[in-house]
């Protein structure tokens, strides 16, 4: 058995790899970044458009402007994940019969490599489009950037939200021949439930209720809450509840999986 230390070194280096990887095609990835940054700001002109006629809130058109720009940044860390983790290339290919007898967990070991690739995007997608979206919007960080350090912590609790729920879809490639289905369902899902569209608060009652059954306002509402100075602490409990919830859904996956292959003979 690989010790504890040696297995904490392993996954530093799966991830190291994952993000120099994608290192090697930044220049090519400032296309995304236009697109994402232009698409960022022209839902805000939308909203300073709605904003002349209407009060919009407790946000106001500014909080709003605020809420879209961390928004539009956030989706390179909770939305915009590998699909699947990798896992349904692997089952067509077969490889993850390999996966499945390395001396390390399968969890793991894919999430430590989507780690590094979150650890990038962050870096190469969501701080540049941050920028370029207040010096747009002529915005400055709410209260001198005091808020982000709790939002920053809700916001990577939510990457691990969507490790965790992107494994399980990959793992679903083991009983269908099309998963990426519940990929673009997810990505729907958190459009709508995460509060991309608009604040929670805005929707109907009952789809409020639906909304907060699930993990995705932790996702991506309580983070923006927090940049915007608005967030109860409380809500952390929620992102830690959710993470725990979903952590025991992927051990119970895994073997599940272990099962589906060792039935098909491996």
């Amino acid at each position: 058995m690989i010790s504890f230390r040696s297995n904490t070194r392993l996954y530093q280096t799966l991830a190291a790899k994952a993000y120099a990887r994608n290192i090697q095609y930044r220049g090519s990835h400032l296309l995304h970044n236009f697109a994402s940054a232009a698409f960022g700001y022209l839902y805000a002109c939308i909203w300073i458009g709605l904003g002349r006629d209407h009060s919009l809130g407790d946000y106001g058109t500014i909080g709003m402007l605020h809420y879209i720009t961390f928004t539009q940044t956030s989706l390179w860390v909770a939305s915009f994940t590998t699909m699947g983790l990798g896992i349904p290339q692997s089952v067509r290919t077969g490889q993850i019969a390999l996966d499945l007898m390395r001396p390390v967990h399968l969890f793991a070991h894919l999430m430590a490599k989507e780690w590094g690739q979150i650890a990038y995007q962050f870096l190469y997608k969501s701080i540049p489009i941050y920028i370029v979206m207040q010096l747009a919007l002529g915005l400055t960080p709410i209260d001198g950037g005091r808020t982000l350090p709790l939002a920053l912590t809700a916001l990577a609790g939510a990457a691990y939200m969507a490790i965790c729920m992107n494994y399980m879809m990959g793992i679903s490639a083991l009983w269908t021949t099309e998963s990426s289905w519940l990929y673009w369902g997810n990505q729907a899902l958190m459009n709508l439930l995460a509060g991309f569209f608009i604040p929670l608060e805005w929707l109907p009652g009952w789809l409020q209720t639906v909304a907060w059954a699930s993990p995705y306002p932790f996702m991506l509402y309580a983070p923006t809450q927090f940049y915007l100075g608005k967030g109860d602490p409380v809500l952390l409990l929620g992102t830690l509840a959710w993470c725990a919830a979903l952590t025991l859904l992927c051990m119970l996956s895994t073997k599940a999986l272990r099962h589906k292959v060792e039935v098909q003979g491996g």
